[in-house]
């Protein structure tokens, strides 16, 4: 519960700092980036950054237990990392489709 506190804590912080930034107009924050016809959507950042954070939270379960499984049974070591290497694969495949569409949707 205490390392949940200290992430969302921490979500929250780098919200409030990077909350101004998103707020800018985007011809005033980047000409360049107005000139490109790009625009600066708070909640496809927002979104982004959750998925951002999904991942690495399922990846990096994903590899603690696959090393305490690897701990325990060291004979099937080889089955568990091919096991973890895919299924780390298709959560980065699912992260990648995520991400190109917060920013389709921008």
């Amino acid at each position: 519960m205490y390392k949940m506190m200290k992430v969302f804590v921490f979500c929250l912080a780098a919200f409030v700092v990077v909350g101004p930034a998103l707020a800018q107009d985007a011809a005033a924050a980047a000409p360049a980036v107005a000139a490109a016809g790009f625009s600066m959507n708070p909640g496809a950042a927002f979104g982004a950054g959750l998925v951002i954070i999904g991942a690495a939270l399922g990846i990096g379960r994903i590899g603690g237990q696959a090393v305490e499984s690897m701990a325990r049974q060291p004979e099937a070591a080889g089955n568990i990392q091919t096991a973890m290497i895919i299924a780390a694969a298709l959560i980065e495949g699912a992260t990648f489709f995520a991400l190109i569409v917060c920013m389709l949707f921008n």
